[in-house]
């Protein structure tokens, strides 16, 4: 295993991103911050940045963007179907989890009437002259996850470059449930200055909210690492990881008036969601996904002959 290149990545995709959340901390405004939105986005180029870095410099790759699966053989052939599963998988998976939510109890939907979404942005009934109908409001308002799902993929690019992209491969030595894992809490304590902010937990204490970005991010990042190995390309995972970013209102969208959303408890972010990213991660066991394996070629005996071969 590559040590060094390892270690200094995690410096590298740390410090920068924890050094651009200071200004949070110091107008006394933390999330709320006007210019907050541009910090945490930069935070999710920073992991890229530290990849493009060990990469090129510090433990040299011959081909720095094949290693971080910006490119691979057979280009966009090899993944497409991945990319399809990727923007199409966060969205299901997304309705999976409320609907598991609300048989649970802790999710108070409203599936046809939208009065949650409408009570949010103050939207009014049909029936009165130029104002929006819930039903029209909550189609904009899927629509806009769509869009927004493609633009934040940007973004995630700028974490799966480094996440998955980098990192998850480098600790293959470790066998891959031990990549997955370990990949999966530095993703997560990686947030530690945001999250010490309220961000995605403000309902639960500091020490909660740490243990349950540490599940979300080992959960998440199975199934993200397993699109990037079983493609051989980081942009399935950098588009799934940009529509689990919107997904997120659709909790929003299809919830009840007078009962607000619980990140602790509700979607993907919540423990009842958690149980839709484990029977995902069991499928994919089950039908012989995971572990990944990956085809090896062999050279034969006579001098152009390979023979193939496939290992986990």
């Amino acid at each position: 295993m590559d040590v060094r290149g390892t270690v200094w990545f995690v410096v590298l995709a740390y410090a920068p991103a924890w050094l651009l959340t200071t200004p949070l901390w110091l107008t006394g405004e933390g999330l709320s911050w006007v210019w907050a939105p541009v910090a945490l986005t930069l935070m999710m180029f920073m992991p890229a940045v530290a990849a493009v870095v060990v990469t090129k410099w510090i433990s040299p790759s011959a081909s720095p963007m094949r290693a971080l699966g910006l490119t691979n053989p057979g280009g966009i052939k090899k993944w497409w179907r991945y990319a399809v599963l990727g923007f199409v998988g966060p969205l299901l998976a997304v309705l999976l989890a409320l609907l598991v939510g609300y048989l649970l109890g802790v999710y108070q939907a409203d599936w046809t009437g939208f009065s949650g979404l409408v009570e949010q942005v103050g939207a009014t009934v049909v029936g009165e002259q130029n104002q929006t109908s819930p039903t029209a409001l909550a189609v904009t308002q899927l629509g806009q996850v769509f869009l927004l799902g493609w633009l934040h993929t940007l973004p995630a690019l700028g974490e799966e470059l480094g996440w998955r992209g980098y990192l998850t491969k480098a600790l293959l030595p470790l066998g891959q449930p031990g990549s997955f894992l370990t990949t999966g809490v530095l993703w997560g304590l990686w947030h530690a200055p945001i999250l010490l902010l309220g961000y995605n937990y403000p309902t639960v204490p500091i020490v909660v909210s740490f243990l349950m970005m540490g599940c979300f991010c080992v959960l998440v990042g199975t199934l993200l690492s397993w699109l990037r190995l079983a493609s051989d390309s980081v942009w399935p995972a950098a588009i799934a990881h940009g529509f689990l970013n919107s997904a997120g209102t659709m909790a929003v969208i299809f919830s009840q008036a007078g009962h607000p959303v619980d990140n602790a408890s509700v979607g993907l972010l919540g423990w009842s969601g958690w149980i839709v990213l484990v029977l995902l991660i069991l499928v994919l066991v089950m039908i012989g996904k995971l572990p990944v394996r990956f085809q090896v070629i062999k050279q034969g005996i006579s001098k152009g002959v390979e023979r193939r071969s496939r290992k986990a």
